[in-house]
């Protein structure tokens, strides 16, 4: 693997292809991150923080956040350098006042990233060459939301959005040098369509190397009751319950979200019942859709046989896993991690049930 470097103005500086080790994440619904080891020597110049690195086999760039050197006798002398993909960008902002968000959910989104980054009233809080790139994929397009924020970080604000929605958000660079956000749902590839080519990654193919199934309900809350503004008795609380109903008996599983921070007053105006308790509903199903059963498949795969990465399939893509033992998922492509050692190439997807 090569990585090219380039400075914060997006001039190329340098070319590393020379790595004791390089692990490179990316992610479906958060940023991505890298981590990799070099002799000092080799790369005495090109690695400074706030440098962007951009790898051939993805479609995200990576910020370098942290350098050390590492020193040995018997060893010499290492460079460890790690950072955070373009994501991170987000990290750097709150939503600075009470802010409502009611209606259709990318328009949401927009309007967080406009006060805080792209058009806010503060200039200084301005990011330059900062763009939206509005998604036309029904998958996005037809859906809603009901929240409000004041003082929440930027980046942890819309990744619960989007993580409650089961979408992705992913920041690239374009030809002009702009970073553009964008929202993405994947394509669907597993049995349940007949639109696309299925993917299928199993040991019947040899395509998957090894798997780890994991199926737990420790986590699992099926019902918040959620407290909102107002003291003892005139607390507002409403309960919010799974898609799936809350059940009963042992089956329920109850926990409390505290919404006090969700006002019915917003710039002088009083929400009415309706619309507050629709604010109510979106936090709660936040927190549940913190507190879910675990079903996943991690699988190691052979980069080079049957489906190519970037090609047959993608980061968000929907395809089906199944092991030796005859589990099946449709599972989501929600992580993908390249590594280059002294060992060679590794290629590692994480595919979680849906």
């Amino acid at each position: 693997m090569e990585l090219i470097v380039k400075d914060a103005n997006f001039q190329a500086v340098g070319l590393l292809d020379q790595f004791e080790s390089l692990i490179w994440t990316d992610r479906f619904s958060a940023y991505g991150d890298f981590e990799f080891y070099v002799k000092s020597l080799d790369y005495p110049d090109v690695l400074k923080t706030d440098y962007y690195l951009f790898l051939k086999e993805s479609e995200h760039v990576m910020i370098v956040e942290d350098r050390s050197n590492d020193s040995d006798v018997e060893k010499g002398s290492y460079i460890k350098v790690t950072g955070r993909s373009l994501e991170s960008i987000l990290d750097r902002r709150v939503i600075w006042q009470q802010t409502i968000l009611s209606g259709n959910l990318q328009n949401g989104i927009h309007q967080l990233l406009n006060d805080a980054i792209i058009s806010p009233t503060d200039t200084t809080r301005k990011i330059p060459n900062f763009i939206f790139e509005a998604s036309t994929d029904p998958l996005i397009t037809n859906l809603t939301v009901n929240t409000q924020f004041t003082g929440d970080n930027l980046y942890t604000a819309i990744k619960q959005l989007c993580d409650n929605a089961s979408i992705g958000f992913k920041i690239t660079i374009n030809s002009s040098n702009q970073f553009v956000f964008k929202l993405y749902a994947g394509t669907d590839r597993s049995y349940q369509q007949t639109t696309n080519p299925f993917v299928v990654f199993s040991p019947r193919f040899d395509n998957l190397i090894t798997s780890n199934y994991v199926d737990s309900i420790k986590t699992l809350k099926t019902i918040s009751l959620v407290g909102g503004e107002g003291e003892g008795s005139a607390r507002k609380l409403l309960g919010v319950s799974i898609s799936s109903g809350a059940g009963s008996g042992l089956s329920r599983r109850e926990m409390f979200t505290d919404a006090r921070d969700v006002s019915s007053t917003v710039s002088g105006s009083t929400l009415t019942t309706e619309q507050y308790n629709a604010q109510l509903t979106q936090r709660g199903q936040q927190d549940l859709a913190k507190n879910t059963a675990t079903l996943s498949f991690e699988g190691t795969t052979d980069a080079t046989n049957m489906y190519k990465y970037g090609t047959d399939f993608g980061m968000g893509d929907i395809i089906q896993v199944e092991n030796e033992y005859g589990m099946r998922s449709r599972s989501r492509v929600t992580e993908m991690v390249n590594s280059q050692s002294t060992e060679g190439l590794s290629f590692l997807p994480t595919f979680t049930a849906i």
